[in-house]
């Protein structure tokens, strides 16, 4: 192929040759996909429904569940038809579009992650000014930057990919449009070192947000082991460990996959690399927040409770229910909870 103009679609890496390995990849995938969705679904449900969940950390997290939502719709729904239907294909613009979009997307995550590292810092080490530091104006305005730097980070990078001529073929090793593989069919080298300084600048600035978080926990520490009381400590590291521990999976993974050497590049650790930091945070961020935080736990709890609960306690349907399900509605409830999550 003499240039992109004539590429009318992208190859993505297959994960098995057998048809039902393919199928496995798809159950796979579409278990993890489901969890993803039941998980930040319930979040962003609890925190618009009750009102007492109306507060700062609650509302950066809500953002935070709506880009996970975004980021893993964009590329294992693809990923999962072609295990499906045993293919490869993905359009040109469908690839530039899920290119601008995962950008998009992570970008923002990774400066809101920043954003709530800073609101953990004041709500720790400032308590008193909370109100003032992350008034709602602020939080909204502190949001509005992390979206719009995500659009911008997104913009430049599938403007200056997809405007170089690709002459190296249209298959791309990987499960889904990534750029460091699309560079790989560049033509020109001098253009590949251009988007290469563009990604290494980017991951500059992320590296800036990585050590403001990891200042920011130093402080955090530091006020911590300072407080005397044991709920204290427990209230304050079971606020701040969840973040830390999606903040270091996030930037580990998704920074050794942009900035690895090629040397040490193969197609099995691409594919496990990718897997780290594009499937597993959504999937396992809602466990994370929702495990450590017993305010989320009871108002997801009594909401549903409230939906579920009062439903089974209609006359008219506790009547066409067995006489044990009757008398053990909270016990159907727990295992309603423990199928579902």
């Amino acid at each position: 192929m003499s240039n992109s103009s004539s590429i009318t679609h992208f190859l993505l890496l297959a994960f098995a040759d057998t048809q039902e390995l393919q199928l496995l990849h798809f159950r796979l995938f579409l278990g993890i996909y489901l969890a993803a969705l039941l998980g930040n679904g319930l979040i962003i449900t609890t925190i618009a429904c009750d009102h007492r969940l109306h507060s700062p950390m609650y509302f950066f997290l809500l953002n935070l569940s709506v880009l996970d939502l975004g980021s893993i719709s964009t590329t294992l729904p693809r990923s999962m038809t072609n295990s499906l239907w045993d293919t490869r294909d993905i359009s040109y613009a469908g690839c530039a579009a899920q290119l601008f979009l995962f950008g998009f997307l992570l970008g923002t995550e990774f400066s809101l992650l920043t954003v709530m590292a800073y609101d953990c810092y004041v709500a720790i080490c400032h308590p008193l000014h909370y109100g003032t530091f992350l008034g709602s104006r602020a939080c909204v305005h502190m949001a509005a930057a992390a979206w719009g730097s995500g659009f911008v980070n997104a913009v430049l990078h599938t403007a200056n990919t997809f405007s170089r001529p690709l002459c190296q073929g249209n298959a791309i090793d990987q499960f889904f449009c990534e750029i460091p593989h699309i560079l790989k069919l560049s033509c020109s080298h001098s253009d590949y070192l251009r988007e290469v300084g563009l990604l290494i600048l980017s991951c500059l600035l992320a590296f800036g947000s990585f050590v403001f978080i990891v200042l920011s926990y130093v402080q955090i520490f530091r006020a911590v082991l300072r407080v005397r009381s044991e709920r204290g400590w427990h209230k304050a590291f079971s606020t701040c460990f969840p973040h830390l521990a999606v903040v270091s999976l996030f930037i580990s993974t998704g920074m050794f996959a942009y900035l690895k050497f090629p040397s040490i590049s193969s197609p099995v650790l691409d594919l496990v690399v990718a897997v780290l930091y594009v499937v597993v945070p959504p999937a396992v961020n809602p466990l994370i927040y929702s495990m450590r935080n017993q305010e989320l736990k009871d108002a997801l709890w009594k909401l549903f409770e409230y939906n579920v609960l009062h439903f089974i306690k209609v006359p008219n349907v506790q009547r066409g229910l067995p006489r044990y399900l009757r008398k053990s509605q909270h016990k159907l409830l727990f295992i309603c909870v423990v199928i579902f999550t």
